[in-house]
């Protein structure tokens, strides 16, 4: 049997005692008799068409979160309550009033019978419309969550083979000029794979896990650009936890080195930090990636790369916007030294998917 939730159950019969109540002063205004006798017997047949239903919905619901047993039992389950409140609730009312004669007979039976059944279709109809509603509402919501989880897993795909090929591209060069340096590139390949490959694949992990996968990476290229490339990571102590998409900030260092230090015969350096602005709605994370090449005026030094050159980029902005919508953004801003920031910034404590 589901889960039985008592919220919505003393909802529903809240809900039903007050109809209840609106039936008795109905009755009462149009001269069937005493208030209190009529309110006696519309709670009594009300309530106890409600509980039988109510319970008997929870018991024979269908899998999972469908609210109400379909087909011949959803039908069969109101005639059943609608019968077993009438008699039990009629009893209640007698009870009550102290009259033999009741509702069960005499003239009143047929009215009271169909102010009964019109109560209780109508009632189990609007219980079952907002519980479907509920239901579907529901379902969407998960599909929608499950369609974000593929796409951006998708996005991941495709963005870890980009930065694997380039790698290998520049293993296969320096195999053949420099083998010790080939050596430990290879090395820190290795480590850098062994980290992204250990951990189970996620949407987001802790940036500190970011920061220790960017810093394989520069390593790695270190290796290749030699004393060219100087790199320095600030990641202050209470961000470290903060939850952040996997691979978000290494195609901001790649078209940094690419596009920023490579052009230049003295290469330079890198910075990437983590901090945190205010925004209109709640703090924000803002992590940049800032060089000292040739600036965002410089046209790129290799244009045989064509649009691949910017795919860590177009990757990274697609994945801002799957995750956080018009909230994630990513600016390059020239640096007034010379170089370029790249900037993310995202809500701080956003419930990413």
């Amino acid at each position: 049997m589901p889960h039985f939730e008592l919220r919505p159950f003393a909802r529903h019969g809240l809900i039903t005692a007050v109809l209840c109540c609106l039936i008795a002063l109905a009755l009462t205004l149009s001269k069937n008799g005493a208030w209190d006798v009529q309110l006696a017997y519309s709670l009594g047949i009300g309530l106890c068409s409600w509980l039988v239903i109510e319970l008997g919905r929870h018991w024979l619901r269908g899998p999972g979160d469908i609210p109400w047993p379909m087909g011949w039992r959803g039908i069969a389950l109101i005639v059943c309550g609608i019968s077993v409140g009438f008699v039990l609730g009629t009893a209640l009312g007698d009870a009550y009033s102290g009259t033999a004669t009741g509702l069960l007979r005499g003239h009143d039976a047929v009215p009271s019978l169909l102010i009964t059944v019109a109560a209780s279709v109508a009632i189990s109809f609007f219980f079952y419309s907002r519980g479907r509603a509920a239901y579907l509402q529901a379902h969407m919501a998960q599909a929608q969550r499950d369609a974000t989880e593929a796409r951006l897993k998708l996005l991941e795909a495709q963005l870890e083979p980009h930065m694997m090929f380039n790698t290998l591209a520049n293993l296969r060069v320096l195999i053949a000029t420099d083998p010790p340096r080939a050596q430990a590139m290879l090395d820190h390949l290795i480590a850098y794979l062994r980290a992204t490959l250990g951990g189970a694949r996620t949407t987001v992990h802790p940036l500190a896990d970011e920061f220790a996968r960017l810093a394989d990476y520069l390593e790695i290229m270190a290796v290749r650009m030699g004393p060219r490339l100087t790199f320095s990571l600030d990641l202050p102590e209470a961000l470290q936890g903060t939850p952040v998409p996997p691979l978000l900030l290494q195609p901001l260092v790649e078209n940094a080195i690419r596009h920023g230090l490579e052009p230049q015969v003295n290469g330079g350096h890198i910075q990437v930090r983590a901090s945190t602005l205010p925004g209109p709605a709640g703090a924000l994370l803002a992590l940049e990636v800032v060089d000292t090449g040739v600036g965002l005026a410089q046209p790129p030094a290799a244009p045989a790369d064509g649009p691949a050159s910017h795919f860590g980029l177009a990757q990274v902005r697609e994945r801002l916007a799957t995750l956080y919508g018009p909230q994630g953004t990513l600016e390059l801003i020239a640096v007034t030294a010379g170089g370029t920031s790249a900037r993310v910034t995202f809500p701080l404590n956003f419930p990413a998917a």
